[in-house]
């Protein structure tokens, strides 16, 4: 998804099935305490293989809540890829289809990516992110639990706004980034990455299972019922308003949350996303997203968006892509979001691997920084190396593209902190040859996030 960038960006009760709707052909085996669930989805002559496993825990101290089963999911192979519930809207829209994240996904639509990206920043798309992996985790204790795992100040959050966080490892790395929404002191929604997914939930899971067993009562529930898609631009906050009766949007600051009634529907709404523009993540019952979607669609400057654009926009906007700008071997320090430590949290800790983090926030001990790149020549991608302009290898480049809005080479990469400051000339070698680049400052474009009339 999702990730984050270099600026602040703001942007449920145990089960034994997952309740709600689900998209046709899904059929799901009651789970026990220790009894693994089957799921199987055939659709045109495509089989896709969904297993979900599922491990129940001992009963909390006073015997009164279980641990949650977290699912899982897998795929032998690209051939047998998920597909979330807008894949045949996808398909009748012209979709250019391809894999990520174990889904197939829009890649484009009929207009070119330099189109679609540009649109975006003038007008508005709409994203299908069904693929992100939403969780429900409440309890009296809840905050106490997810404040283990992750660095930021939930226990300052505001009920009803969210804020970036990232999931971190015994040794500082990020093992996820991700949003978490405070929807009441007892009640949080969390947003993963589609490809953490089964990494995240076995973490969380372990976590959440020494916690109730020694009294901590909190519950999680994957919403694999509902869908998820991402309004941006512009244009979209005036094409939901056309959507939500009588709520005026103009109260709902970025970083914001409610339960809203969409085109005839319960949704969440997060004013939120992925692109530095303005706009909303709606999350609503699966069966109904074609609907949602064609309503948002018939909203004037309004137009399907694909990850191609998407990941695009997210760059421009200096935002990081989990595997590629940020890994369990990156510290949120050298990653440049130190911000996401809240100031509580430097003082307190208690979060793993707040040991390493804490020591590069107070003695500058990191070694290298996450940075802009500005590259001539051919456009640098993932890997290539970045050079001193002596010829010293200094780091490497994690994300490059041509940027369709500013019609130039951009990316992002890691070097040794001594070449971290804005305007520093570098090299950067694409297919053997050293081309001049300049670190810059991000976002690239600059972010238009929502903070009130």
């Amino acid at each position: 998804r999702r990730s984050v960038g270099g600026e602040r960006t703001p942007e449920l009760q145990p089960a034994t099935t997952l309740p709600g709707q689900r998209p046709a052909g899904f059929r799901v085996l009651p789970c026990s305490v220790s009894l693994a669930a089957e799921m199987a989805l055939r659709q045109a002559s495509q089989a896709l293989r969904r297993c979900i496993s599922a491990t129940g825990a001992r009963a909390a101290a006073s015997g009164a809540i279980a641990a949650p089963v977290l699912g899982a999911r897998g795929f032998a192979s690209d051939a047998e890829l998920l597909k979330t519930p807008l894949y045949d809207y996808h398909l009748s829209q012209g979709a250019k289809m391809g894999p990520f994240a174990g889904y197939s996904m829009p890649l484009q639509y009929k207009d070119s990516v330099m189109d679609n990206t540009t649109a975006v920043r003038t007008e508005a798309g709409i994203f299908d992110v069904s693929h992100m992996c939403g969780l429900r985790l409440t309890g009296k204790n809840v905050l106490d639990f997810m404040e283990t795992l992750v660095v930021g100040d939930l226990k300052g959050l505001a009920p009803g706004t969210s804020t970036l966080s990232v999931i971190t490892n015994e040794r500082g790395g990020i093992i996820d980034d991700t949003v978490i929404t405070k929807v009441a002191e007892d009640h949080l929604y969390v947003v993963l990455n589609a490809g953490c997914r089964e990494k995240d939930l076995a973490h969380i899971n372990k976590h959440l299972e020494a916690f109730n067993a020694t009294g901590g009562g909190v519950a999680a529930h994957v919403y694999d019922e509902r869908g998820l898609i991402a309004l941006q631009g512009p244009a979209a906050a005036a094409a939901l308003q056309a959507l939500v009766g009588g709520f005026d949007l103009n109260t709902m600051l970025f970083g914001h949350f409610r339960e809203l009634e969409v085109a005839g529907m319960e949704c969440f709404v997060t004013r939120t996303g992925y692109t530095g523009e303005d706009g909303f993540e709606i999350s609503m019952p699966a069966a109904r997203i074609v609907e949602l979607t064609e309503a948002l669609m018939a909203q004037p400057r309004v137009r399907l968006a694909g990850l191609a654009a998407r990941d695009a926009l997210r760059l421009e906007a200096g935002l990081c892509l989990y595997g590629n700008d940020l890994t369990e071997d990156i510290t949120p320090v050298e990653a440049g979001l130190t911000w996401t430590v809240g100031k509580r949290r430097r003082e307190e800790g208690g979060f793993l691997g707040a040991a390493v983090i804490l020591d590069q926030i107070n003695n500058k001990s990191h070694a290298k920084r996450r940075v802009g790149i500005l590259p001539s020549g051919a456009p640098a991608r993932g890997h290539s190396p970045i050079l001193s302009t002596e010829g010293e290898v200094i780091g490497e480049i994690t994300s490059g593209a041509f940027s369709p809005y500013l019609k130039k080479n951009i990316a992002m990469g890691y070097v040794n902190k001594a070449f971290g400051k804005a305007d520093t000339e570098v090299l950067v070698e694409v297919r053997g040859k050293r081309n001049p680049a300049v670190v810059a400052k991000m976002p690239f474009v600059p972010t238009k996030y929502f903070k009130g009339v």
